[in-house]
C-alpha cells in the first residue's frame, strides 16, 4: 500500500458541535437563493387562480361561471365536477375538506371554483367574475360563542385526568377560577403559498410545492388524480418560511394545479397574492382556557380542574393533535397534585385552523402560567417564588396529569443560573421603587420557565429516511426526508454526516428533498426535524462505513479497530490515505458506496383513549428574564431587555441554534403582543395584509437582547450527538413579556389585584387593563 503524502488535519470544519453558518445563507441576504416562483417556466406554463366566497355560511344557490369562462386568457375553470378522484383534500382523511366547495360555503373566503388562464394576472381579474347567488345560513367565529350555541365538536375531544379533581378542590384551603383569552396568529412567512405542477407521461405528475411535507402533498394528489403515489413526485428545495403553515396547507394548492396540469396537459403554477393567502389558509388556533384552582398559603397548588377551547374552524385539519398539545403543555414545569384537563375543538365559520409553531403547546403553556400568575398575585408574592414552589421534583412530584415521568428535569438549575446571570431580584425591586413614584411609565420584569416535549404525539410519525451516495472522487451526496425553511436543517445534517465520515462539510452536497429518493416522510415538524434525520443519515453512514471498514481489512490484513476516519484521510494500519484515494480503491473492488438510512424514535407511546403514554422521547427546556416600559395614558409600551437561557442540549450548531431562539422569540413575543385576528360582523378577516396585520419590526426587539445556551446540558438520551431540538421551545419564552407588561398594569394598585391581560396584549387591551385597575383603585370598579 502507497501511504498518500497528504496530511491529516487535526480536525475537520464544520463536523457536529461547531458555529456553521446556513448553507444558504449568502444566497438568501444576496437574493439569490431560488425559490418555486423563480423557476424558469417551460413553454406553455398556465396560471392558476381561485375564486372565493362572499359569505360564512351560505348555501349555494345558483352560480354562473359563464363570464370567467369567456374573459380575456382564461383557459378552464374547475370545480368539484372536474377532480377526477376523491374531493376531499383532509390531511387525516376525515372527509370533511372539499378541494373546493360543491354546495354549501362554511367560511368567507373558501375556494369555490380555480381560474386557469394564460397569465397570472388574467386568471386573478377573472376569478371576480363569477355571478353567484346565497342563501344565507347563521354562522358563528367566535370561540365563546360557539360553545354557547352548542355548535358541534370538529373532532373528538381528549381528557388528561390524574388523582381525585373533585377532592383535591374542595380540601384546598384557598381556591380561584378564572378565564383567559388566548388569540390565533398568521404565520407569514415571507413566501406564501405556491405549487407548480409538469403533467408526465401516463397518469404521471411532478409537484414543486412549497410544503413542510412533501408525501402528504404526493398521496393528496394521488387521491385527487385517482391514481398512486409512484405516480406522483413532489420536489422541495427550499421555502421562504413555513412555521407549520404549511403542514397541510399546501395540500389544496398543489392538488389543484396537479388536476389542471394532467387536464390542459400543460404546466400550471398557482400562487396566491398575500391577502388571499392570509385569507384562505389557516393560522394559529385561538382558545378560551377556563379554570379552577385549588392550592394553600404557600402558594403550592394543589388542584387543578381546565378546559381549553379552540377555534378550529370548518374542519377539523389538524385541530385533534392541536388541542391535544395544548393540554401535554398546560403544567409546563409544575407538578398539580389533583388535575383534570379537558380539550374542546369547536367548529366555527372561519378557515380551518392548523399547525403553528408549537402545535398548541403555547396555549397550553400559556393557560398554565396564567393560573401560577393568579395565585401570585392573590398572595401578594412574586411570582417567580409560586413558579419555584410548583416545580417538578421531589418525591412523588414527577408525574404529567398524562401519566409520564419526567426523568430529565433540569428547569430548577436553569432558572437558577438565569436569576443570577439576569440580576433579576436587584432589578425587580428597583422596578417596584421606580414604579411608586412614576406618574405615567411603569415597568414590569418576569422570569418565565419552558418545559417543552419533543415527538410527534401520533407515533407512527416518528421515523425518518435519508440517502447518502459516496461518490468514487470522495464527494458525498446528501438527500433525507426533512424540508429545508429556514431554519438549518440541511445544514445540521451534513454537519452529522461530515462527523460521520469526517470530512470537511463542503465535501457534501444536499440536494432538494424529494418523495422520489425519500419515500413515507414526515412532515418536518415538531421541532423534530434533526433529531429524525439526523440519525437516519448517520445511519446511511454508518452502513457505508461499515463495509469500507470490512474492505480495508480485508485487502490490507489489518484488524477492523485499525481502519479509522481521521479528518479528511483514512487511517488503516499505520498508513494514511486521503478519503477521496481511499474511496477510489473501494470503487475498483466493487464496494457500494451508497445507503438508504433510516431511523425510529424509541420508548415512545401513547395511548390517547385513556389519555396516558409517553409520548414524549424528552423534554427541552429554557427560561428568559423579560423587562418593559408601559405609557399607561396610551397602553404604548416597549421590551427593554430580555435575558435568556436556552437548552439545547450538546448542540450541533451553537450559531444556527442562537438564530432559532432569538427568532422564536420575537415571533412569540409577536403573539403575545401585536399581532390580533380581526373577523367583522359579516365573518370576514379583516386583518389580512400587512398594512392590518401587525407583525414585530426590527425596531420592536428588545432594546438589550442577551441570548445563551445552556453549555453544560446534555440529553440524556441518545439522540443525535445528545442534542436537543430546539425549533419550537424558545418560541414560549416571550410569555415573559406578556406577564411582565401585566407587572406593569398590576402596579396600578400596588400589585394586589391580578391585571388578567388576555393575549395579544395590544396596546387597547393593555389601557383597558389599566383604566379598569385604576377605576378599582379608586374604588368605582370591582374586578371581572
Amino acid at each position: 500500500m502507497v501511504a498518500s503524502s497528504s496530511r491529516s488535519k487535526t480536525e475537520i470544519s464544520g463536523g457536529a458541535h461547531r458555529p456553521r453558518q446556513h448553507d444558504s445563507a449568502h444566497k438568501h441576504v444576496t437574493g439569490s437563493a431560488d425559490y418555486i416562483d423563480d423557476m424558469a417556466e417551460p413553454l406553455g406554463t398556465l396560471h392558476g387562480y381561485l375564486g372565493l366566497s362572499e359569505r360564512a355560511h351560505a348555501r349555494i344557490t345558483s352560480i354562473d361561471l359563464d363570464p370567467v369562462r369567456k374573459a380575456p386568457g382564461v383557459v378552464a375553470v374547475l370545480t368539484t365536477a372536474d377532480v377526477p378522484g376523491s374531493v376531499d383534500i383532509s390531511s387525516n382523511g376525515s372527509g370533511d375538506e372539499p378541494i373546493l366547495a360543491p354546495d354549501e360555503v362554511l367560511f368567507h373566503g373558501q375556494p369555490m371554483f380555480a381560474v386557469i388562464g394564460e397569465t397570472r394576472d388574467q386568471a386573478r381579474r377573472a376569478a371576480k367574475l363569477a355571478v353567484i347567488t346565497y342563501e344565507d345560513l347563521s354562522h358563528i367565529t367566535d370561540v365563546r360563542a360557539a360553545m354557547d350555541a352548542d355548535y358541534p365538536l370538529v373532532t373528538s375531544p381528549l381528557k388528561l385526568e390524574r388523582g381525585d379533581v373533585e377532592a383535591g378542590l374542595a380540601a384546598a384551603p384557598l381556591r380561584l377560577k378564572g378565564e383567559m383569552r388566548i388569540g390565533g396568529q398568521d404565520h407569514f412567512y415571507l413566501e406564501g403559498h405556491i405549487a407548480f405542477a409538469i403533467p408526465g407521461e401516463d397518469d404521471e405528475v411532478t409537484v414543486w410545492s412549497s410544503t413542510q411535507h412533501p408525501s402528504e402533498v404526493q398521496h393528496i394528489v394521488a387521491h385527487v388524480l385517482g391514481t398512486v403515489s409512484n405516480a406522483v413526485t413532489v420536489h422541495v428545495r427550499r421555502m421562504g418560511g413555513g412555521f407549520g403553515g404549511k403542514e397541510t396547507q399546501s395540500n389544496q394548492f398543489a392538488a389543484i394545479a396537479a388536476i389542471a396540469a394532467k387536464k390542459l396537459n400543460r404546466p400550471v403554477k398557482i400562487r396566491p397574492d398575500r391577502d388571499d393567502d392570509m385569507i384562505i389558509t389557516g393560522k394559529r388556533h385561538d382558545f378560551v382556557a377556563d379554570y379552577d384552582v385549588g392550592y394553600d398559603e404557600n402558594g403550592r397548588i394543589l388542584a387543578v380542574d381546565a378546559s381549553f377551547a379552540a377555534r378550529c374552524g370548518f374542519s377539523s385539519d389538524l385541530s385533534g393533535p392541536v388541542t391535544d398539545r395544548a393540554l401535554f403543555h398546560a403544567d409546563n414545569c409544575y407538578f398539580y397534585p389533583d388535575v383534570r384537563l379537558v380539550s374542546k375543538p369547536m367548529m366555527t365559520n372561519t378557515v380551518s385552523n392548523t399547525a403553528f409553531r408549537g402545535f398548541g403547546g403555547p396555549q397550553g403553556m400559556l393557560g398554565g402560567e396564567r393560573m401560577i400568575e393568579e395565585v401570585a398575585y392573590a398572595l401578594g408574592r412574586d411570582p417567580l417564588e409560586i413558579r419555584k414552589v410548583n416545580f417538578y421534583g421531589g418525591s412523588g412530584r414527577n408525574i404529567t396529569p398524562y401519566h409520564q415521568t419526567v426523568e430529565d428535569n433540569i428547569i430548577a438549575q436553569i432558572v437558577e443560573e438565569l436569576e443570577t446571570s439576569s440580576d433579576y431580584q436587584a432589578r425587580r425591586a428597583e422596578i417596584i421603587d421606580f414604579n411608586r413614584s412614576s406618574p405615567v411609565i411603569r415597568r414590569g420584569i418576569a422570569l418565565t420557565p419552558v418545559k417543552f416535549g419533543i415527538s410527534f404525539t401520533a407515533t407512527w410519525y416518528n421515523q425518518a429516511g435519508a440517502l447518502v451516495h459516496v461518490y468514487q472522487d470522495g464527494s458525498i451526496h446528501l438527500n433525507h426526508g426533512g424540508t429545508e425553511m429556514g431554519q438549518g436543517l440541511n445544514t445540521k445534517v451534513a454537519q452529522v454526516l461530515a462527523d460521520e465520515f469526517q470530512v470537511d462539510l463542503d465535501t457534501i452536497r444536499i440536494t432538494a428533498t424529494t418523495t422520489g429518493k425519500v419515500p413515507n416522510t414526515s412532515a418536518t415538524a415538531a421541532s423534530s426535524g434533526t433529531d429524525l434525520n439526523g440519525m437516519a443519515a448517520a445511519n446511511a453512514a454508518q452502513q457505508i462505513k461499515a463495509r469500507l471498514v470490512a474492505f480495508a481489512s480485508e485487502k490490507y490484513s489489518v484488524p477492523p479497530e485499525q481502519v479509522v476516519f481521521e479528518p479528511n484521510h483514512v487511517r488503516v494500519g499505520n498508513e494514511l490515505m486521503a478519503f477521496g484515494d481511499f474511496i477510489k480503491q473501494a470503487y475498483l473492488a466493487r464496494i457500494q458506496l451508497s445507503a438508504a438510512g433510516f431511523y425510529k424514535t424509541p420508548e415512545i407511546h401513547w395511548d390517547r383513549a385513556k389519555g396516558q403514554g409517553r409520548p414524549f422521547y424528552y423534554f427541552a427546556y429554557g427560561a428568559a428574564v423579560s423587562e418593559v416600559s408601559v405609557d399607561t395614558l396610551t397602553g404604548e409600551y416597549q421590551v427593554d431587555r430580555a435575558d435568556v437561557l436556552h437548552d439545547a442540549g450538546k448542540s450541533l450548531n451553537p450559531a444556527l441554534d442562537i438564530g432559532q431562539i432569538e427568532g422564536a422569540f420575537v415571533q412569540g413575543m409577536g403573539w403575545l403582543t401585536t399581532e390580533e385576528l380581526w373577523w367583522d360582523e359579516a365573518g370576514r378577516l379583516r386583518t389580512h395584509a400587512p398594512s392590518t396585520y401587525k407583525i414585530p419590526l426590527a425596531s420592536d426587539r428588545p432594546k438589550i437582547f442577551n441570548v445563551e445556551l445552556a453549555k453544560w446540558s446534555e440529553n440524556r438520551e441518545p439522540t443525535i450527538r445528545r442534542s436537543k431540538a430546539v425549533g419550537e421551545p424558545p418560541f414560549m419564552l416571550p410569555i415573559s413579556v406578556l406577564e411582565a407588561l401585566g407587572m406593569a398594569v398590576a402596579s396600578i394598585t400596588d400589585y394586589q389585584v391580578s391585571p388578567r391581560l388576555d393575549a395579544p396584549a395590544t396596546p387597547e387591551r393593555v389601557l383597558m387593563a389599566v383604566e379598569r385597575l385604576k377605576a378599582m383603585a379608586a374604588g368605582d370598579g370591582a374586578e371581572g
